[in-house]
Order: structure tokens, then sequence, then C-alpha cells
């Protein structure tokens, strides 16, 4: 492909793996997830659990239906998830008062005290990549604007 229809972003039809932006953000995101991967391990978590944590920290608790729309996930990955989060004593799960079927996640008193460690994480991670604030600001509004147009796009379809 000619570099000036790669600089075209109505440019269609090459085959190349480095042209395709499903690749790009395949291999960004890996390269993210295993700069997460040591940070998070001084906390004894995966990504995955880490990204549950989160909502719970913002949220106070949440239901599991509610976890997995905040995460993008289905209610199958999130479940064994929370077995193993509340296995390490981080979270803890009740029945909903007013719906015995609904199950309501929130943080044990370790699940908080946790939090207090993992704040340095994002601010570790920003350093690590030696990207400014701004550029993250700006890359993570773009992200969320292509995720929407991808989701809009999946639905039509």
């Amino acid at each position: 492909m000619r570099q000036e229809d790669r600089d075209d972003p109505g440019a269609t039809g090459s085959l190349l793996l480095e042209d395709q932006l499903c690749f790009a953000l395949y291999a960004a995101q890996r390269a993210v997830t295993a700069a997460y991967r040591p940070l998070l391990e001084d906390l004894g978590l995966t990504y995955p659990q880490y990204l549950v944590l989160l909502v719970l920290w913002e949220r106070g608790e949440a239901g599991v239906k509610e976890l997995a729309g905040a995460l993008r996930l289905d209610y199958g990955t999130v479940s064994p998830l929370l077995k193993r989060l509340e296995a390490a004593g981080l979270v803890r799960k009740e029945r909903a008062a007013d719906d015995e079927r609904s199950v309501r996640v929130a943080c044990t008193g370790r699940g908080e005290q946790l939090r207090e460690r993992a704040v340095r994480v994002p601010g570790t991670l920003l350093t690590s990549t030696g990207l400014a604030a701004q550029e993250v600001a700006r890359l993570r509004e773009e992200l969320w604007r292509l995720a929407e147009r991808a989701a809009a796009a999946a639905d039509r379809y």
C-alpha cells in the first residue's frame, strides 16, 4: 500500500497486518496489560480483578449485572472473577433484601485497604509510558469515541 493511502483514513482494501486498526488496538491492549502486570502482582491482583475492584471502589457496591455492564463483560466471565475475589477476602456477595434473585457485591475492609495501595497504579503506569497526561487524556477520549462508533456499527450488522 502506498504511504499516501496509509495516511488517508478513508483508504480501504489493505490486508497488511500493520494497516489493521484491530491489530493496532490488540497490540496496544496487550502491551498496556503487560505494563500493569507487575504493578498488580504487588497487590495480588490480576488485571480483570483490578477492573472489578475499580468499579466497586467507585460505586461502593454493585449488582453482578451492573458490574458486567460496566466492564462490558458477560455474566459468565464476571462470576468466576467475583468468586476468586471473594475467596481472597476482598469482596463479599449478598442477596439483595428486596429481590432474592439479585446479588449485590461490595468490597470488604480488606478490599478497601487495598484501594489505598492501588491509588499509585495509574500514575506509575503513566510515568512508565513516557506519555504526558494530556496525551493520555486525548487518547482515552478518542478510544471511547471509537468504542461507541464500533458498538453502533456492530449493532447495524
